[in-house]
C-alpha cells in the first residue's frame, strides 16, 4: 500500500484499505492490527480505526476489537450468492461498456491482457490478481455506469481476497484467457451481447473452479 497524502486522512486510508481488499492484497482470515496498517500507510491509527469502520459495514472486514481487524472467511455458499449476482451486474456493465468503447479503450485494455497473461505464466504472484481486476473494472469502467460500477466493487471487497489464493493455487493451465480475449473482440465489434456472454463465461468457467477450491478448504 502506498503511504497517505495529508488531507482527509480517514477517507484516504478507507479507499486504499478497500483498493487491497479488492486487488486480493490480504488473504481470507488474515488478522490484521490497526497499528501496523497505520505504520503501512504512513498515519496515525484514528483514520485507519475510523476506515476500518466504514470497511466493517461494507462486509468487506470484521471488526473483532479496537486493535484489529479480520478479513473474512468465503463460504461456498457466500460465494455462491456472490457470483450469481456478479453475473447480473459484471454482464450488464460488459453489456454497455461495448456500446462505448473506443479504439484507446481496446488499445489499453489488450496492454493489461497481455501483462496479466505474462505475469500468469512467470510467477502467478500478487500481481496477477492486480491485473485481473484492472481487467475487469477497466472494461466495467467503459459502461458509464458509475454507481453500477461501486455496486460491483462493493462485490469484490468480499472475492478480491479469495480470488487472490485461487490465483495462486490453479495449474499453469488455467489463466482465464480465452474469455477475457473474447470480451476484447466483442467490444471492438461493439458486440453487446458478446461482451455480456465473454464476462459471464469468465465467472462461470472460473467460479467452478473455485467452487472446488473452496470446497478443499474445508
Amino acid at each position: 500500500m502506498r503511504r497517505l497524502d495529508q488531507g482527509s486522512l480517514s477517507n484516504q486510508a478507507y479507499l486504499a484499505l478497500r483498493e487491497e481488499l479488492i486487488a486480493g492484497g490480504f488473504r481470507p482470515g488474515a488478522r490484521l492490527l490497526m497499528r501496523d496498517l497505520a505504520e503501512r500507510l504512513g498515519t496515525s491509527i484514528t483514520p485507519v480505526r475510523e476506515a476500518c469502520q466504514r470497511l466493517t459495514s461494507e462486509h468487506g472486514l470484521e471488526l473483532r476489537s479496537g486493535r484489529f481487524v479480520v478479513v473474512p472467511e468465503v463460504t461456498l455458499e457466500r460465494y455462491r450468492e456472490l457470483r450469481v449476482i456478479r453475473i447480473a451486474l459484471e454482464g450488464l456493465a460488459a453489456e454497455r461498456a461495448a456500446a462505448n468503447a473506443r479504439t484507446g479503450d481496446i488499445v489499453r485494455l489488450r496492454a493489461i491482457q497481455r501483462d496479466y497473461e505474462d505475469s500468469w505464466n512467470r510467477s502467478r504472484d500478487e500481481g496477477v490478481a492486480r491485473l485481473n481486476r484492472a481487467f475487469h473494472f477497466g472494461v466495467y469502467e467503459l459502461s458509464g455506469l458509475p454507481i453500477l460500477v461501486r455496486q460491483i466493487e462493493n462485490l469484490w471487497l468480499s472475492m478480491g481476497p479469495i480470488l487472490k489464493l485461487f490465483h495462486e493455487s490453479v495449474g499453469p493451465d488455467y489463466g482465464g484467457f480465452a474469455s477475457h480475449r473474447a470480451a476484447l473482440e466483442a467490444l471492438e465489434r461493439h458486440d453487446e451481447p458478446g461482451a455480456r456472454d465473454a464476462i459471464v463465461a469468465d465467472l462461470v468457467t472460473g467460479g467452478a473452479e473455485i467452487e472446488s477450491y473452496i470446497a478443499r478448504l474445508k
